[in-house]
């Protein structure tokens, strides 16, 4: 909306050409974050205490573990505020008539409002069972349709005015080759939609450790910010040999919001954690980076930036499988972190050892700029 005004400034009177710079995208982003940022470190300290005052309180299963029943009680759905502070910092500081808007609000409030039932039914049962798996399948499965089938629409409709030259949306990008792309072509929407669900869920099932969650959120987001910025810029995208994709850049205004507001939750939720994400959280940034990942081609690249929430998501598969066809258990618990729990390991130190395992796939990530 800002981004709006000043444009509409600048183009009505020369005098306010100095407001230029704030136009930049790069500029933009920066503010972003710095908005969210404060937005969520204001709201939360009221949020905590409003929580505690209604009980809204975590359940926890019994898992045989001490350091996870003390966490019983802790406020949750503290992703509620990031989904606020990054939707408000967007809004103001956005080009909010770029189709890419809407689609991350649709996955945003969408994938947001599911785990948010969730965590009520969690809540007002006082258990941990919250939505039936089927119902939340279908509700992620919903929300993804109408996200895909704008995205696919508005993208051919860009095409169709003129930018040709953008990146056709079905197209797959294989990371380290400069050319070689694969055309899901009618695969493109079930794949698309099993992405975004499949990278909601990894994080949601990564979010078991006071931290542990979020800081691999904030690594991937950053990554995919300077991964939107190169894929939405004509003359970078080209020096790199890398694919462009019309608007793609506002996706890095909107990453960073998220990055900010990211940042003011983990101040409340590292250990020990006066708040937790939830549902309502974990499945909207999952669904985010999910649907970034779609938008810019770079699904492919996401397996290895979010490899973290890769190895948490096949930890849960492994062992639900083995018992299933062995009756033997792989880990001593799934996901993977519980496993390392049981074996002894302090939680700040599987929470810390994961965050730096998920700077270095970020960093690896975003190296796969120039080795093409």
């Amino acid at each position: 909306m800002i981004y709006l005004l000043l444009a509409l400034m600048m183009g009505a009177n020369q005098k306010w050409s100095e407001l230029h710079a704030f136009t930049y995208i790069s500029s933009r982003a920066i503010l972003a974050l710095v908005t969210s940022l404060i937005v969520s470190m204001i709201l939360y300290p009221k949020a905590i205490l409003v929580l505690r005052s209604l009980k809204m309180g975590q359940p926890v299963r019994e898992l045989g573990l001490q350091e996870q029943m003390q966490k019983k009680g802790t406020p949750t759905m503290g992703g509620v505020v990031i989904i606020f502070a990054t939707l408000l910092s967007a809004f103001l500081w956005m080009d909010i008539s770029s189709r890419h808007f809407l689609t991350l609000v649709l996955v945003t409030v969408g994938f947001g409002a599911v785990g948010f039932v969730d965590d009520y039914l969690k809540i007002t049962k006082k258990n941990t069972d919250g939505l039936s798996s089927r119902k939340k399948m279908l509700g992620l499965l919903i929300v993804s349709i109408v996200t895909i089938a704008w995205h696919l629409w508005s993208s051919h409709h860009v095409m169709a005015v003129g930018k040709t030259h953008s990146m056709i949306p079905t197209l797959l990008d294989i990371p380290f080759f400069k050319h070689l792309f694969v055309n899901l072509g009618l695969f493109y929407a079930p794949f698309a939609i099993l992405v975004m669900i499949g990278s909601s869920n990894a994080v949601n099932l990564t979010d078991g450790l006071d931290g542990l969650a979020i800081g691999p959120v904030i690594t991937c987001a950053i990554a995919l910010v300077t991964l939107s910025y190169v894929t939405g810029n004509v003359v970078l995208s080209k020096y790199l040999y890398y694919h462009y994709i019309a608007g793609a850049g506002e996706i890095s205004v909107f990453l960073s919001a998220l990055v900010g507001a990211s940042i003011g939750f983990l101040w409340y939720n590292t250990y020990p954690a006066q708040i937790f994400m939830g549902d309502s959280g974990a499945l909207a940034l999952g669904g985010i980076l999910g649907t970034v990942s779609v938008i810019t081609g770079h699904e492919i690249l996401l397996i290895v930036m979010g490899g973290v929430f890769v190895v948490e998501a096949l930890s849960v598969i492994i062992q639900v499988g083995s018992y299933k066809l062995r009756h033997k258990r792989v880990f001593k618990m799934a996901p993977i972190h519980h496993h390392y729990q049981m074996q002894g390991w302090p939680e700040q130190k599987i929470t810390v050892r994961v965050w730096i395992i998920s700077f270095v796939l970020a960093l690896l990530s975003i190296l796969t700029l120039k080795l093409r």
